[in-house]
C-alpha cells in the first residue's frame, strides 16, 4: 500500500512522534510506502509530497513541531480544492490517508470520507477539546509549560507584591487553564465555559493581598466577563472561520489595578505553549496513536479516528469525534472554586 500522511492546523509537541510510529510500523511490519504531504491539506491540493523513510524519522521523536509543516488550509474553501486533492491522491496512487489534526483538520477528513476518500484520523490539539477521546497529545506538554510559567511568575509576584494575570490558550475550552491553574496553585481560574464576574475576581484578589500573599490569576484567552464578549487580537478570520483571540489578560490586569489600587501585570504565554520538546506522556500517547492508525489503514477501517479511552486505544467514527467540542463540565469548575482566594 501507498499511505499518505499529513499534519494540519496548529502545530503541537508530539506530531513527529506520530509520523515516526506510522512510518516505522508501516514500513517494517506491513511493507507499506509512506508518503508525506507538506503543509496540511495544502499538500494534497498542490501535490507537495516527500517520501517518509526510516532514516527520515530516526531522530524526530523528541522534536517539537512537525517535519512536514502545517497550515490552516481548508480544501472546501479553496476554488477547486477538493477536486485537486482527489486528483493528487490518484496521481500518486495513494491507497489511504492518515490525517493528524484537531477539529478543523478532522472535520475535513470526515467530509472527505463521505465523498469516498479513505482517511483515518489522529487527534491532535493542545486544547484537549476533541470529543470521543479522553486526551489528545500536546495537551500534557502545554499544561507543563504553563505550570512552570506560573511557578516562575509566583516568585516575582511575591517579591513585588503584585497581582499577576497569566493568559493561556483556550478558545472555547478551558482545559489548559484549569489543569495548569490547579497544578500551579492559582488563586483564580477563568475559562470560556463560564462567564466571570470582575467584582468577584477582585474580591478573591483582595483576600489574597489581605493574607500578605500575591495573587495569581490564570485566564483562558476565550474567557468572557459577565455581560461582555471575547477580546479579539485581530478581526480577520482563517479558512475555518476562526478569529484570533487575545487581550483578556491585559484587560483584566488593568481592571484589577484600577479597582484595588494594587500593582498588576499580565503575561501572555501564547505560542510558547505549543513549542519545544514534548513530555514523555505526549511522546508515548502520540506513538500509540500512530501505531494504531497504521493498523486501521491496513485493516481498511476508514472513516475512523484512533482515540484514548481509559488506557486503551480504540477506533471511533470521525463523525463522532467532530460532532461537538469537549468542554470543561461545571462540576470540574466547582471542584476548583473551593481553592480560590
Amino acid at each position: 500500500m501507498r499511505v499518505g500522511v499529513l499534519t494540519g492546523g496548529g502545530d503541537c509537541p508530539g506530531l513527529n512522534a506520530v509520523l515516526r510510529a506510522v512510518t516505522r510500523k508501516g514500513i517494517s511490519v506491513f511493507g507499506h510506502e509512506i508518503i508525506g504531504f507538506r503543509n496540511g491539506w495544502l499538500g494534497p491540493i498542490e501535490g507537495l509530497t516527500t517520501p517518509l523513510t526510516l532514516d527520515k524519522v530516526e531522530e524526530i521523536l523528541n522534536r517539537g513541531g512537525t517535519i512536514l509543516g502545517s497550515s490552516r488550509t481548508n480544501p472546501y474553501k479553496v476554488d477547486g480544492g477538493v477536486d485537486r486533492l482527489k486528483a493528487t491522491i490518484a496521481e500518486h496512487r495513494i491507497d489511504a490517508l492518515v490525517a493528524i489534526g484537531g477539529e478543523d483538520t478532522l472535520g475535513v477528513a470526515e467530509k472527505l470520507t463521505q465523498e469516498g476518500v479513505p482517511v483515518v484520523g489522529v487527534p491532535k490539539t493542545i486544547d484537549n477539546d476533541l470529543d470521543a477521546t479522553d486526551y489528545t497529545f500536546g495537551f500534557d506538554t502545554a499544561v507543563h509549560i504553563a505550570t512552570e510559567a506560573i511557578d516562575r511568575l509566583r516568585t516575582t509576584a511575591e517579591s513585588h507584591h503584585r497581582a499577576l494575570v497569566v493568559e493561556v490558550m483556550g478558545r472555547h475550552a478551558g482545559w489548559i487553564a484549569l489543569h495548569s491553574g490547579l497544578a500551579g496553585g492559582a488563586n483564580v481560574i477563568l475559562v470560556p465555559e463560564q462567564e466571570f464576574s470582575v467584582e468577584r475576581v477582585v474580591d478573591w484578589v483582595q483576600q489574597r493581598f489581605e493574607r500578605q500573599y500575591a495573587p495569581i490569576i490564570v485566564v483562558a484567552e476565550g474567557a468572557i466577563p459577565e455581560g461582555g464578549e471575547e477580546l479579539l487580537a485581530g478581526g480577520e478570520k482563517d479558512a475555518f472561520g476562526h478569529v484570533r483571540l487575545g487581550g483578556v489578560g491585559t484587560w483584566l490586569a488593568d481592571e484589577i489595578a484600577n479597582r484595588t489600587g494594587k500593582e498588576s501585570r499580565a503575561v501572555v504565554l501564547g505560542h510558547t505553549q505549543r513549542g519545544g520538546t514534548p513530555t514523555a506522556y505526549d511522546r508515548v500517547l502520540a506513538t500509540r496513536f500512530g501505531l494504531h492508525a497504521i493498523d486501521a489503514i491496513t485493516d481498511g477501517d476508514h472513516g475512523k479516528m484512533v482515540a484514548l479511552r481509559g488506557t486503551d486505544i480504540v477506533r471511533v467514527p470521525l463523525s463522532e469525534a467532530t460532532a461537538a467540542l469537549k468542554t470543561v463540565p461545571k462540576e470540574r469548575l466547582a471542584e476548583a472554586e473551593v481553592l480560590f482566594g
